[in-house]
């Protein structure tokens, strides 16, 4: 047995507390991993990788996916036997330690709940951009409503909120095709100018080959959507089939997109163009944009980068609230945060939670969450996931057991390429929350 005398309904009482309705199938679960993927990832983290490594970064898109690939097929088939909200919070109780279980929820929580913060201010500051409005008091009110009206809308269930989804993503999908065609005919007239040399030494890194490494971990955390698909498991039609299917499709679409648009937008204006782009005010694809010879493409670039930060946030909201429930049940949190209430079966307690937390971030203005923050913090909630899928028993596995040893390993090689001081900040954090949890377990 993995289970531990923590997990079940011995935790939760004698009785299975009520579930969350299945209400998303395959199409739902996948553009649910897509509006969390492709935002601030596409967005944003291509200019800052192509900082550190230069042309090189098209290369790294392309690694990435591959240990997000493992990393993926070893959530899917995690999700696929263990089918409850929460994701590796779970998994890492289930087939690990509570320790390791919680550290996995704790990570989720440290780095995602910054990153929706940054998402709304990143709306804000795209669409005061788009009216041509630059009076920076904006910034804030407005960033606090969209977390308001995404909060109300993740309230009122999970239909609604995957249907709403489609519709953001949609448009965002549409907006990078755009960029690819009007990119692809200056891309094809420089050749190969901007590609050479491909491990160009970069300013601030220690050599082409640090600098590369290190922008693998930063696009991994790319990619890292697709963990939204597992801890909304417990609301996913047939889940042994659609989660692994959704994880697949999802990672397919988003590796063709990011290598695309990466090598556009690198052979058409160059590496340092496009990092330089990352530090202005508006998104470094439509500064991109402005540059194609294609009437309106920064537009409609512009148009996606907003409707990107709007899926970002709400998958966000979605997959906090749904690790927040995951640990209210288990008591690791006030267990008011367990409940599952209303005609919507919707966690109102956690949900409620995550977007006061968001919209405390929003308040101060000026939540400067680092990418390498995230992509630490990340790599060690996946290393954790592949450790939990190595336990599973031949019945409960769905691929070779090699796949999640090569994420287990990719992930903790990567994590340590970031700055020290922040993985130093991230295992503070982790020896902040184990003694919490120790603490909250002594009390039970």
């Amino acid at each position: 047995m993995h289970s531990t005398p923590d997990s079940g309904a011995e935790v939760r009482g004698q009785h299975q507390p009520p579930l969350l309705k299945r209400e998303v199938g395959l199409f739902g679960a996948t553009m649910m991993g897509l509006g969390s993927i492709i935002g601030t990832g596409v967005f944003v983290s291509i200019g800052i990788a192509a900082g550190v490594a230069g042309p090189a970064v098209v290369l790294a898109i392309a690694i990435s996916a591959l240990i997000a690939v493992c990393n993926g097929l070893s959530s899917a088939q995690l999700a696929a036997s263990h089918p409850v909200s929460g994701g590796t919070y779970e998994y890492g109780y289930r087939w690990l330690t509570p320790s390791l279980g919680f550290t996995a929820g704790w990570m989720f929580l440290c780095a995602k709940s910054a990153s929706a913060a940054t998402a709304a201010l990143g709306f804000s500051g795209y669409v005061l951009n788009a009216v041509d409005q630059h009076r920076s008091e904006w910034l804030v009110p407005l960033a606090l409503g969209v977390v308001l009206v995404l909060t109300a809308l993740v309230l009122s269930g999970i239909r609604r909120s995957s249907n709403s989804n489609i519709g953001v993503v949609s448009i965002t999908l549409l907006s990078l095709v755009v960029f690819v065609l009007a990119g692809l005919p200056t891309a094809l007239g420089a050749g190969t100018t901007h590609l050479k040399p491909f491990f160009a030494p970069v300013s601030g890194t220690a050599s082409p080959v640090a600098g590369f490494l290190q922008a693998c971990a930063l696009m991994f955390v790319a990619y890292t959507g697709y963990g939204r698909i597992a801890t909304l498991a417990e609301e996913v039609r047939h889940p042994r089939r659609t989660i692994p299917l959704a994880v697949i499709v999802t990672l397919l679409v988003s590796m063709s997109l990011y290598s695309a648009v990466g090598l556009v937008g690198v052979a058409a204006v160059g590496a340092e163009a496009f990092a330089a782009a990352e530090t202005q005010k508006t998104a470094p694809l439509e500064i991109v944009a402005r540059q194609f010879d294609v009437p309106g493409a920064a537009q409609v670039v512009a148009a996606g980068a907003v409707t990107a930060m709007l899926g970002v946030l709400l998958n966000l909201i979605l997959g906090l609230s749904r690790v927040v429930l995951a640990m209210g049940r288990r008591r690791d949190i006030p267990s008011c945060f367990g409940n599952v209430t209303g005609s919507a079966a919707t966690p109102y307690a956690a949900v409620i939670l995550v977007g006061a937390l968001i919209a405390g971030l929003v308040s101060i203005g000026n939540v400067k969450t680092t990418w390498s923050f995230s992509a630490f913090t990340v790599l060690i909630y996946y290393a954790i996931t592949n450790l939990a899928a190595i336990r599973l028993r031949a019945d409960e596995r769905l691929y070779p057991r090699v796949i999640p040893w090569l994420g287990l390993l990719f992930c903790l090689f990567l994590a340590f390429w970031v700055e020290p001081l922040i993985w130093l900040t991230g295992l503070g954090l982790i020896a902040g929350g184990l003694a919490w949890h120790w603490m909250m377990r002594f009390n039970k």
